[in-house]
């Protein structure tokens, strides 16, 4: 928060401030919104929660996207999240004019609210579209499917969260940073992501991946730093600018983490890894 403090600032002074903020909550937690969104006020800049991992997670006894720190929040119902649509999300606000302007957007801006319109309305009929938008409405079928796992979607955090108090017995010992979990935020743990201490260890972060993967452990690396990416290194962006996400890509690990991860498989999952790690 302090850097963003700064950063801000800067931006003041040197007046290019943001439109909006986008804080990520990363894996399940909630970043430290509070402070997040009295900067934003601070300097009348919009507050965007990206939510996609964090969808049945708590910030300071609240649920992320009640919307007491934010103007959007975002969720994404991807197959691999916490509960799926098969594809698209949700954005939850308790702002009307941001929520009577996405309602347009997502149906090509079009309006059948006579108080939106430019002119008279001609009958039962009419609509304008009054801007430019998209096609992104969610279909019936899709929306209940979600609808029908939100029903569960407690059931589903409960155990996720007991599931990383378990890994976290387990792992005990290891040459691994665990996760950590501000004492604010209560995570969703769409993701549980361990990090190698290299320093400790014998083996490369590929070897230990490959033969986590050999022993039929299904890990993944979640993610690649975006600034490394061809297309933002085209945009003038090159590694060595963003040093802490580029050690973290060097040494994380995500392990499965997933509802129906039953205790003997999240077991088995630490003995190989006890095996693997000297």
């Amino acid at each position: 928060v302090t850097a963003l403090e700064q950063k801000l600032l800067a931006a003041a002074r040197a007046g290019v401030l943001p439109q909006v903020l986008v804080p990520v909550h990363f894996s399940g937690q909630s970043c430290e919104m509070r402070p997040i969104a009295d900067l934003a006020r601070q300097h009348g800049v919009a507050v965007m929660e990206d939510a996609s991992h964090a969808i049945g997670g708590d910030y300071q006894g609240r649920p992320i996207g009640d919307g007491a720190f934010s103007d959007l929040t975002i969720f994404s119902f991807h197959p691999v999240k916490i509960i799926t649509t098969g594809e698209g999300g949700m954005i939850v606000t308790n702002r009307t004019d941001l929520y009577e302007r996405l309602l347009r957007l997502r149906t090509h801006g079009i309006t059948r609210d006579p108080r939106q319109m430019a002119g008279e309305s001609q009958g039962p009929w009419y609509y304008e579209q009054v801007e430019l938008g998209y096609n992104y409405r969610l279909t019936d079928l899709q929306a209940a499917l979600g609808a029908a796992q939100m029903d569960r979607l407690p059931g589903f955090i409960q155990r996720r969260r007991q599931l990383a108090r378990q890994y976290e017995t387990l792992l005990d010992g290891l040459p691994l940073t665990l996760p950590w979990q501000h004492p604010d935020a209560d995570s969703s743990w769409h993701l549980y992501v361990i990090r190698l201490q290299l320093g400790k260890l014998g083996k490369t972060h590929l070897r230990v991946f490959e033969e986590l993967r050999a022993a039929g452990i299904g890990v993944n690396l979640h993610y690649i730093p975006v600034h490394t990416q061809p297309y933002y290194r085209q945009l003038g962006f090159s590694p060595g600018q963003f040093p802490e996400a580029e050690r973290y890509y060097a040494e994380a690990i995500s392990l499965p983490m997933y509802a129906r991860l039953t205790d003997a498989d999240q077991q088995r999952v630490a003995a190989v890894l006890r095996t693997i790690l000297p």
